[in-house]
Formats: structure tokens, C-alpha cells, sequence
């Protein structure tokens, strides 16, 4: 048995795979390059490291269940202008997002509250953090369902380690006084632990309504609110207007 093929073995053992894989090429580019021994080391680590680092952001976005094709350089502020882009950069600096802060996004339908939710959560997933996205609706399904079907009970198990919970939707559909004692037990229990992003077509006097308790939704936006950034975006629905605009060039 080779020299090399020690190597190869070591490295499956090791389960370095992407450098198994490169090591031929690696090796070839060094001798040609007569490169000293630290910095060969430095690009076979190097080159692990960035193999395992993009797997498991990979593995983030598909644990998400965002939509890695919005992402926040589409996001157009000239239709948008409640929030800036400098306002942006410093949600990007994900420094509420480590001090379990949380972020209300509030407006009517079309005005941009899912994508910017979505767009953020891809960053955050891209900075390393574990974010999962789910609709108002469904997250209560899921909180009724968590004792008798086993897929929301994992799904749960992933809302509940996520460091950044995405709530799509509150507000269009309304909720019983059982899925808001549920939705109260969740937003408790991520009380200071773990940050939250809300986007909602109802104002905040408008949750009790749709909540159908306000007992309940007091306790819900005070534990919401107590550490928080609100933006409340207005404007045309950019579908709509979108729409119009290739109906008009047609």
C-alpha cells in the first residue's frame, strides 16, 4: 500500500471528504507552485473547512423552509419606502438577533412584509444562524396536532431550537381561544430566549380581533413588544401594481 493511499485512508477515517477528493490536484498545484509546507497546510485546511462551512449552510436553508431566491439585494426601496436602507444594514448586523429582540413587520397585503421577513431569515441563515419560517396558520396547526401526528412534533422540535422564528401572516384567518392559549404558551416560552419576526396585515389593536381574546393578546404583545423593533410599512400592493405594469406592456 502507497504512501498516498494511507493519505486517502486517514482522511476517509478523519471524514474529510472534499479534501479526499482534491488531494491529487492540491498536491499537484504545490509541487508546480514549490509552495512552503504552512501554506499547503493552509489550503488543505482551508479547503475543508470552506467544503463542510457551505454543507452546513446548505443544510440551514433547507431546515429554513425559506425561499433562498429572495434574499435582500432584490428588495426594491424605491417602491418601499417605510424602511431605509441604512435601517436595513443595521437589522443585517443581526445584533437584535443576539439579544433575542424581535421584529414586527405590519402592513396591508402586498407591501413587502413577507419578502423582507424572508430576506432576512436568509442572511441570518448565511450568518449562521438556525431560522425557520412558518405561516400563522400553519404554526397552529401544528401547535394542535403536536401530541398525536409525528411531523409536528418534529416540527415543533425545530420552531423551538431555532434561534429565529419567522411568523408569516397573523391576521388572516382567525384563531379559537385554544390555538391562542397555545400561541401565548410559544411566544412564553421564547420569551428573552430566542428572537421572533412577526409580519402581519392587522395593526396591533386589530390582534384582539384576530385572536379573539384580549386577555390573551395583551399578555402576547407585551412579551412581543417589551423588546422590539416595529415597522409599519404602507403603500400599493407591488403585485398588483406589478401586474399592471405587464398587462399595460402587453
Amino acid at each position: 500500500m502507497t504512501q498516498k493511499t494511507h493519505i486517502h485512508n486517514h482522511l476517509k477515517t478523519l471524514r474529510m471528504p472534499t479534501l479526499r477528493e482534491n488531494l491529487d490536484r492540491l498536491l499537484m498545484a504545490a509541487e508546480e507552485e514549490k509552495i512552503s509546507y504552512q501554506t499547503f497546510l493552509y489550503r488543505l485546511l482551508t479547503t475543508e473547512v470552506e467544503a463542510k462551512t457551505e454543507k452546513q449552510r446548505q443544510s440551514r436553508i433547507k431546515q429554513s423552509r425559506l425561499n433562498a431566491d429572495q434574499t435582500i439585494d432584490q428588495f426594491d426601496y424605491t417602491f418601499q419606502t417605510a424602511i431605509s436602507r441604512r435601517t436595513i444594514q443595521q437589522i443585517l448586523a443581526f445584533e437584535w438577533l443576539e439579544q433575542a429582540f424581535n421584529l414586527l413587520f405590519l402592513g396591508p397585503p402586498g407591501v413587502g412584509k413577507t419578502f423582507l421577513s424572508n430576506a432576512i431569515g436568509m442572511a441570518a441563515v448565511n450568518a449562521g444562524y438556525r431560522v425557520i419560517f412558518i405561516t400563522m396558520d400553519e404554526l397552529m396547526q401544528t401547535l394542535k396536532t403536536q401530541e398525536v401526528i409525528k411531523r409536528s412534533e418534529k416540527l415543533l422540535k425545530k420552531i423551538r431550537s431555532a434561534d429565529l422564528v419567522i411568523i408569516d401572516e397573523l391576521g388572516y384567518l382567525p384563531v379559537s381561544k385554544m390555538e391562542a392559549n397555545l400561541f401565548f404558551q410559544l411566544i412564553s416560552d421564547f420569551y428573552e430566549n430566542r428572537s421572533i419576526i412577526v409580519t402581519s396585515n392587522k395593526g396591533l389593536s386589530k390582534w384582539a380581533e384576530v385572536l379573539g381574546d384580549p386577555v390573551i393578546t395583551t399578555a402576547i404583545l407585551d412579551r412581543l413588544m417589551h423588546h422590539s423593533e416595529i415597522f409599519n410599512l404602507s403603500g400599493k400592493s407591488y403585485r398588483l401594481e406589478n401586474r399592471k405594469k405587464i398587462f399595460s406592456e402587453s
